[in-house]
């Protein structure tokens, strides 16, 4: 299956994306919620709506202006270094253990909306990546059953600060601007994908400029693995999300150094699950518009 959340003329919360049209099940039962934490919880089954669903209204999927998936997740655990090429370019070695850092609600935002390039920093670059979202919570998950703990997979844009993210040892700056994180706008359930989404397409462009071009099959952590080693030191929780790191092609390490500017707008793919695309504002001037409304 395939969700989105966000709004339409059927109404707000999740569709069921069927094909090019889409289906409000957030009106078909209230169960369902305003986003997908009813269906992660397991609070309504979805083939328990086959009747209403069949007899709703439906719209166009690309009428439907997407939210977060998860308005609120517990937690947004990120791994920094996960595929090779991407580990050269940036100067690391190639670690025994995952670099992890974690992204804070405000860095975060739907698909759609504008990354912001902060007042502070031209140095804005793109990191298309595969999230993965909790749905059984666990600790100390085996590796051989950590899939069976994914609710589905998503698309992220890990917009990162670069100058900011290099001041220290810990990432935690750069990673964390406000509205540089976008989710989505597709979830979609592991039965659609190949198991744990190995082999996808996954690509980040500006138009026709392509930046990153490589396959899930290349990374280090599995999804199963990182679930795995994630769970070792915190208890994971339906609806928590873990981004699955970026494949080379980064802006920092081009030459020069191909930093996102404010007027174009970025695109994260991923095969099979969907395109995030982002404008880009800067901060200066979104300040600029929100004042002057």
């Amino acid at each position: 299956m395939r969700f989105r959340v966000g709004t339409s003329e059927a109404g707000s919360g999740v569709h069921l994306v069927l094909g090019d049209e889409a289906v409000c099940l957030s009106g078909l039962s209230g169960a369902v919620g305003a986003d997908l934490m009813g269906l992660v919880r397991g609070d309504v089954d979805v083939a328990s709506l086959s009747d209403a669903i069949s007899r709703a209204d439906r719209v166009a999927a690309a009428s439907v202006v997407p939210a977060l998936p998860i308005a609120r997740p517990g937690k947004v655990v990120c791994l920094g270094l996960n595929y090779v090429d991407h580990i050269k370019e940036g100067g690391y070695e190639v670690p025994v253990y995952p670099a992890l850092f974690l992204r804070c609600q405000t860095s975060l935002m739907a698909a759609g909306e504008p990354m912001v390039r902060p007042s502070c920093s031209e140095r804005l670059d793109y990191e298309v990546e595969l999230m993965v979202i909790i749905g059984k919570g666990g600790k100390h998950i085996p590796e051989e059953e950590a899939l069976s703990h994914v609710f589905g997979y998503t698309i992220f844009n890990d917009g990162s600060v670069r100058d900011y993210q290099r001041k220290t040892h810990q990432w935690t700056p750069g990673k964390n601007f406000d509205a540089t994180g976008p989710i989505g706008p597709d979830v979609v359930t592991p039965d659609e994908l190949p198991e744990g989404a190995v082999g996808l397409k996954i690509e980040s462009r500006v138009g026709d400029e392509i930046l990153q071009s490589a396959t899930t099959s290349d990374m280090l952590w599995s999804v199963a693995r990182t679930i795995a080693t994630v769970s070792e030191y915190s208890t994971l929780e339906p609806g928590d999300m873990i981004a699955m790191g970026t494949p080379p092609g980064v802006g920092h390490a081009k030459t020069p150094p191909r930093w996102l500017r404010p007027g174009e707008t970025v695109e994260a793919e991923i095969e099979g699950i969907g395109i995030c695309a982002s404008p880009i504002v800067a901060e200066e001037d979104l300040a600029r518009t929100e004042a002057a409304e």
